[in-house]
C-alpha cells in the first residue's frame, strides 16, 4: 500500500492512480504539487516537482544566513555541486517587536535560491537551539516571568526554555505561522521544499523541568496516549502500567516525561504551521550513544533521542520525520543511527553530518538504507571563503560525492525507493565485506592500486555502492575499493565472467558509456576505483 504520510485516505488513493495509473513510475509523473513524502512497503521516497528528489544538501553555519553571508554561502553551494541547501531563519530576525514581522531574510534567501537554481530547506530557529533559547526575540528574552527558562532539580535555573510555558508556546506557533503563510504566498515555486521545526530541542544540565508546573504534571497520570500496548511495548514497559510516570517509567520517568512535554510543545506548533501551508516538517536530533544506553545526564535531554522515538511519534503526529545529526565517532556508532532511523514511520534524513572527511562515506550507507537526503554541516567554514584552496580541501570529500550523483539524483531517488541500492563503508579494521545480490555476491577490499595486493586506505575511507538493474546487470561506484562479483551460495565454483564493463554517466535518465573496461582494469580480481568516485555499469554472465 502506498500512502502520503500525515495524510488521508482520498488522498492516499489519488496519489497511488497518479503514480501507478497506465504503468508509470514515479519518475514518469508530471504531478507539480506540493513537495510530499509517500511511503510503500516500509521504503519512503520525497516528491518533489512530482518525483523522486535525493537532497543533495549542505547546511550554513548558525549565523551565515545574513545578506552579508551569503556569497560565502552560494560560494561553497557550488563548490560542492548542492541540490538543496538548508539555511536557518531567526525568530529574533523574523519578530523583532511582538506581532510585528520581518520577512526580508525570507525574500532574500528565495530569491538568490531561485537565482542559484537550489532548493532551500528552512530551519526555524525559534524556541529551541541546542537546548537554549538563544533565538527568542529581545523581548521576550527580557520577560524572564512571563516567558520562563526550565528550573532544573536543586532549584537552579537552567539556560533552557520550559516545555511547560503556554506564554512562550502562543508566541511561537503566532510566529512559525506567520512564517509559513508568508512562504505559502511568496514560494509559489516550491523553492522551500521542507521546514526545520525549532534545531536540537532539548535540555542540557537537567533530565527535565523541575518547576511548580511541571512537578504537578509529572507526578499525575500518563497520558493516556502512551498507555496503548503498542507504545508500551516500544519502550519495553509492561503493557498494563498505568499511574504516575515514576510507576508507569520507573528510572526513565525523568526523560521520558521531558520527551513528551517538548514534543506536545513543537506539536502544536507544527500543526498550527501546517494548517497555514503544509510542507513536511522533520525535528532535527542531537544524538545519544546508541550503543551502550548512557541516562540521560550524559546528553541533551528530551530530544527524539532513540530511545523516545516511540514517545516523539505519538506526541507529534504533524512532524514528519526525526532526523538524526552525526556527530559521533566510529562506524559502529554512525551505521547504528542510520538503522535505528530508518524506520516505517520515519524516512531516513541526516540533516547534518560533522564536515569531516569520513562522514562523506556514510553518504551510500544512508541511500542504501532508502535516505531522501544527505548534508555535511558548516559549509561555508563560517563565513571564510577567501582561500580557495582551502575551502575545496574541506569540501571534496563530499563535492566529489555530489558530483558523481547529481547527474543521475533522480535515477538514486527511485532505486533508494524501490530497495535497489546496497552499500558498504570500510570499519576501522580495514576487512573486506561482502554485499548479496540475488544471483551473486560482490566481494568489496578496501584500498588503493591495480595488481596484487591493495595498499590500506590511511584513513578508512573506502566505500562501495551497488545498484541492481536485474539479475545480471549492476551499476557500481565507490572510491578506494577493488570489486569482484562472484556467484551466489552454492554455485560459487560456477565459471563466470564479465560480459561487460562500461565507465560512463547518467544523461536524463540514460547511461552514456566513456570506454568499455578491460585488461588491466578488470582482471585483477575486478574493477578498482581510486581516490574519487566513477559511475561503472556491469554486465555478468555464466558460462
Amino acid at each position: 500500500m502506498l500512502k502520503i504520510i500525515g495524510k488521508k485516505t482520498q488522498n492516499t488513493l489519488l496519489l497511488t492512480l497518479l503514480l501507478f495509473a497506465g504503468g508509470k513510475t514515479l519518475a514518469q509523473t508530471n504531478d507539480t504539487s506540493l513537495p510530499k513524502l509517500i511511503e510503500k512497503n516500509g521504503r519512503h521516497a520525497f516528491l518533489v516537482d512530482g518525483k523522486p528528489f535525493l537532497m543533495l544538501g549542505g547546511q550554513a553555519h548558525n549565523s551565515s544566513a545574513w545578506p552579508a553571508l551569503m556569497p560565502a554561502v552560494w560560494k561553497s553551494a557550488g563548490v560542492m555541486h548542492l541540490n538543496t541547501l538548508e539555511v536557518p531563519i531567526y525568530w529574533e530576525q523574523v519578530e523583532p517587536q511582538p506581532g510585528r514581522f520581518n520577512f526580508s531574510l525570507v525574500d532574500t534567501l528565495l530569491t538568490q535560491a531561485r537565482q542559484h537554481n537550489v532548493h532551500l530547506v528552512l530551519l526555524w530557529f525559534g524556541t529551541w537551539k541546542n537546548g537554549s533559547n538563544h533565538y527568542m526575540p529581545e523581548w521576550m528574552k527580557r520577560d524572564a516571568e512571563k516567558y520562563p527558562n526550565i528550573t532544573g532539580k536543586t532549584g537552579k535555573p537552567i539556560d533552557s526554555p520550559s516545555p511547560h510555558s503556554k506564554a512562550t508556546l502562543d508566541a511561537d506557533i503566532k510566529a512559525f505561522s506567520a512564517v509559513m503563510r508568508y512562504l505559502k504566498q511568496a514560494d509559489e515555486q516550491h523553492t522551500v521544499i521542507m521546514v526545520q521545526v525549532e534545531n536540537e530541542p532539548g535540555s542540557w544540565d537537567t533530565v527535565r523541568d523541575y518547576s511548580a508546573k511541571a512537578q504537578k504534571l509529572f507526578e499525575g497520570d500518563v497520558p493516556a496516549q502512551l498507555l496503548k500496548p503498542a507504545v508500551l511495548k516500544a519502550l519495553n514497559v509492561s503493557e498494563h502500567s498505568k499511574g504516575s510516570w515514576t510507576k508507569v517509567f520507573g528510572d526513565r520517568a525523568d526523560e521520558y516525561f521531558q520527551a513528551w512535554s517538548i514534543a506536545r510543545f513543537i506539536e502544536q506548533v507544527a500543526a498550527a504551521g501546517k494548517a497555514e501551508y503544509p510542507l513536511p516538517l522533520y525535528v532535527n536530533v542531537a544524538l545519544r550513544d546508541p550503543l551502550t544506553n548512557p541516562p540521560a545526564t550524559h546528553y541533551e535531554s528530551g530530544g527524539a533521542t532513540d530511545n523516545v522515538i516511540p514517545i516523539w511519534k505519538v506526541a507529534a503526529p504533524s512532524i514528519n520525520l526525526l532526523a538524526p545529526d552525526i556527530y559521533l565517532s566510529g562506524s559502529e556508532r554512525v551505521l547504528k543511527v542510520i538503522d535505528l532511523y530508518t524506520r516505517a514511520d520515519n524516512p531516513l534524513f541526516i540533516p547534518e553530518a560533522g564536515l569531516i572527511a569520513d562522514n562523506a562515506k556514510y553518504f551510500y550507507d544512508v541511500l542504501a538504507h532508502g535516505g531522501i537526503g544527505f548534508s555535511p554541516f558548516g559549509i561555508d567554514d563560517n563565513g571564510d571563503s577567501s582561500n580557495d584552496d582551502h575551502l575545496a580541501e574541506l569540501l571534496s570529500p563530499f563535492a566529489d560525492k555530489y558530483a558523481m550523483a547529481a547527474p543521475m539524483m533522480r535515477e538514486l531517488a527511485q532505486w533508494a525507493f524501490e530497495d535497489k541500492i546496497k552499500a558498504v563503508v570500510e570499519h576501522e579494521d580495514g576487512a573486506e565485506q561482502s554485499i548479496k545480490l540475488g544471483a551473486w555476491d560482490a566481494i568489496v577490499k578496501f584500498g588503493s592500486g591495480r595488481g596484487g595486493e591493495l595498499k590500506p586506505n590511511k584513513d578508512h575511507n573506502g566505500k562501495a555502492m551497488i545498484v541492481s538493474l536485474n539479475e545480471n546487470k549492476f551499476i557500481a561506484t565507490g572510491t578506494n575499493c577493488r570489486i569482484t562479483f562472484r556467484p551466489a551460495g552454492s554455485n560459487t565454483g560456477t565459471a563466470w565472467q564479465y560480459l561487460k564493463v562500461e565507465e560512463g554517466w547518467y544523461d536524463q535518465g540514460v547511461f552514456k558509456s566513456l570506454r568499455i573496461l578491460n585488461g588491466d582494469e578488470t582482471d585483477w580480481g575486478g574493477p578498482a576505483i581510486g581516490d574519487k568516485p566513477r559511475v561503472l555499469q556491469i554486465s555478468l554472465v555464466v558460462r
